[in-house]
C-alpha cells in the first residue's frame, strides 16, 4: 500500500488506500500496540467519516474497544492519549494536504509517535501478511464516545496572557483551528475562514505556501493589524505574519518562543536541520542550548524527550514543547506568541522590528526540485562541497547540511512528496544568490 509515510499513513484516498486497507489497520493496531481501547479523532475532510466507520470497525472486530471524541484538532489527540493513560490512538487527518487527501496520525502511550522507526514499519509486514478473522460476536468492542474539549483548553488556558490588547487577524484555512480558537482568544479579532469545511473553499490548508496566505497578508494590512496568525488543515502546525503583512519564516518563531520560555529556564532547545542560524545564534544569546536534528515530528519527539528539552521548533511550522508530553500544538505555540508580543507591545515595539532584530542573514527558504534520482543528486553536491572544498562542519543526519564561515546549506529527500528540498543561507543577499546560482547548476542536471 502506497500510502504508508515515514511519519504516518497518508495519501489520496481510493487512490493511495481505500476503506478495506483502513479496516485491516483498524484490526491490527489493538495487536501492535497491546491494547483493548484505541482513542480516535478525526478533521472535518469529506472522506473523514468513511474511515472513521472502517477503521473502528476494524478495531472492534479485534475485539478492542474504540473510543471517539469526534471532530477534533491532532494536538486534541495527543493531549487526550497523554493525560487519559491511552496506549493508542489514531487521527484521521492528512493535516495540510489538499481535500482529495487523508491519512491517520498514530500514537502509542505517553503520545509517542508511531513512525517508520517506532512501529509503523512493523505495521506495514503485519498488513501485507495477517489474516483477518474478526472476533465472535460476543467478544467483539464496542465504540464509546468522551468529550475532551474543555480539558483541553482548561489546559491551553493556563499560557493565555492576562489580556490581549493586540489587533489579530486569524486565518483557520477553513480546519480545526476552528474547534478551539475563538474559545481561547475571543471572537472579537478578524477572523478568516472560520468555519469548518473539509473541501476547504478558500484556500489549501497549507500555510507554508505563501499564496495560501496572502489573504491573510492583505487582511493584517486592512485591518491594521498588530499580527497574523494561519492554521494548518488539523491545527498541530501555525505560522505568522508580522504587521506589514510580512509572511514571518516559521523556525524565526522558534527564536520568539525562547524570549519566553528560555527567560524563564535554561536547558535545550531542539531546530531542525534546516533552520536558520539566526534563530539558533538567538537562542544561544537567551543561553539555550540548541541541539541540530531531523525534520519531522516521528524523529522530533524521541529527541526531545531524550534531552529533556524546554520546547523545539522545525521550519513547517511544528513547535514541540516539554509541557505538553514533548508534543506539538499550533494552539500553544499561538498562545507563547501572543505573550512575547503583548510584552514587546507594552515596551513599544513592533513585532516586525523585533523579527528585524532577530534576523541576521539572507536564507532562501526551502526551494523543492523534483528529481529521480534523489540520492545521485546528493552525493555529487557532498562530493563538491565537502571534498573539492572545505566546509566549518558538516551534518549528516537527514540529507546533509553542510557549512562554511559565511554560509550554508541543507539538502534532504521529502518524506511525503516526491521533492528533494534545498535550503541555502549565506552571510548577504549577493553571497546567497551567487550559491543558490551554483547549487541549482547542479540539481538541474538530474532534473
Amino acid at each position: 500500500m502506497k500510502a504508508f509515510k515515514a511519519y504516518d499513513i497518508r495519501g489520496v484516498y481510493n487512490r493511495d488506500f481505500t476503506a478495506d486497507d483502513v479496516y485491516r489497520i483498524g484490526y491490527l493496531l489493538p495487536a501492535l500496540l497491546k491494547t483493548e481501547s484505541v482513542l480516535v479523532g478525526r478533521d472535518v475532510r469529506t472522506s473523514s467519516d468513511e474511515i472513521f466507520a472502517a477503521l473502528t470497525r476494524g478495531i472492534t472486530d479485534a475485539g478492542a474497544d474504540a473510543v471517539s471524541i469526534g471532530l477534533s484538532t491532532t494536538p486534541m489527540v495527543y493531549f487526550a492519549t497523554a493525560s487519559l493513560g491511552f496506549d493508542c490512538s489514531v487521527q484521521i487527518t492528512a493535516s495540510h494536504n489538499p481535500k482529495n487527501y487523508n491519512g491517520m496520525k498514530i500514537s502509542k502511550s505517553g503520545a509517542l509517535p508511531v513512525g517508520a522507526d517506532s512501529g509503523l514499519k512493523d505495521l506495514e509486514r503485519m498488513f501485507e501478511h495477517e489474516t483477518i478473522v474478526p472476533v465472535p460476536p460476543e467478544k467483539r468492542g464496542s465504540i464509546k464516545t468522551i468529550d475532551v474539549k474543555e480539558k483541553y483548553l482548561d489546559f491551553l488556558s493556563a499560557y493565555l496572557p492576562e489580556q490581549i490588547h493586540l489587533k489579530l487577524s486569524v486565518d483557520c484555512s477553513n480546519g480545526m483551528a476552528n474547534v478551539l480558537v475563538k474559545d481561547l482568544i475571543g471572537e472579537h479579532h478578524n477572523y478568516l475562514y472560520d468555519t469548518l469545511n473539509g473541501t476547504f473553499p478558500n484556500h489549501e490548508p497549507n500555510p507554508l505556501e505563501e499564496e495560501n496566505v496572502s489573504d491573510l497578508k492583505q487582511a493584517v494590512i486592512d485591518s491594521g493589524s498588530d499580527l497574523g496568525i494561519i492554521f494548518d488543515g488539523d491545527a498541530d502546525r501555525v505560522m505568522f505574519v508580522d504587521n506589514t503583512g510580512r509572511y514571518i519564516q516559521p523556525d524565526l518563531i522558534t527564536a520568539v518562543l525562547g524570549e519566553y520560555f528560555l527567560k524563564r529556564e535554561q536547558g535545550w532547545v531542539l531546530q531542525d536541520i534546516r533552520t536558520s542560524k539566526s534563530t539558533s545564534e538567538h537562542l544561544e544569546k537567551l543561553g539555550g542550548k540548541v541541539f541540530t536534528w531531523k525534520v519531522g515530528h516521528a524523529y522530533a519527539k524521541l529527541k526531545m524527550r531524550e534531552l529533556n528539552a524546554i520546547f523545539g521548533g522545525e521550519l513547517a511550522g511544528h513547535y514541540y514543547f516539554r509541557d505538553f508530553y514533548f508534543c506539538d500544538s499550533g494552539m500553544l505555540a499561538m498562545l507563547i506568541v501572543l505573550q512575547v508580543t503583548e510584552e514587546l507591545h507594552r515596551q513599544g515595539v513592533l513585532f516586525s522590528d523585533f523579527i528585524d532584530s532577530i534576523m541576521k542573514y539572507a536564507n532562501s527558504g526551502e526551494m523543492n526540485f523534483h528529481i529521480d534520482d534523489k540520492e545521485a543528486a546528493m552525493e555529487e553536491l557532498k562530493q563538491i562541497y565537502t571534498v573539492q572544498q572545505a566546509p566549518s562542519k558538516v551534518y549528516d543526519i537527514d540529507g546533509y547540511r553542510i557549512e562554511f564561515l559565511d554560509w550554508w546549506f541543507s539538502v534532504r529527500q521529502s518524506n511525503t512528496e516526491p521533492y528533494l528540498r534545498l535550503v541555502v543561507e549565506a552571510a548577504t543577499q549577493e553571497l546567497l544568490e551567487s550559491r543558490i546560482n551554483e547549487l541549482t547548476a547542479v540539481l538541474r542536471q538530474y532534473s
